[in-house]
């Protein structure tokens, strides 16, 4: 079960990680960059968000869905 968007977690955020589902390990990896980018400077949106606790902070976790990359307008 993924995390809500956290204000408070957000902030202590010194790490972010993007999981890719199997079905996009064809992809380009300067477009898996870009979208990346774009999902993690909209955290509040992600489909799946997790915070892991770390030692100086949090990790932010997304997990890329479809409905994630529909409404980034990106073509899978």
């Amino acid at each position: 079960m993924s995390d809500d968007f956290d204000p408070y977690r957000e902030a202590l955020v010194v790490e972010q990680l993007t999981h890719w589902p199997a079905e996009y390990d064809q992809w380009d990896p300067a477009a898996k960059v870009r979208v990346e980018a774009l999902l993690h400077a909209e955290p509040q949106a992600a489909s799946t968000l997790d915070y892991v606790r770390q030692h100086t902070g949090f990790r932010r976790e997304i997990t890329v869905t479809s409905a994630d990359l529909a409404r980034l307008g990106v073509v899978a």
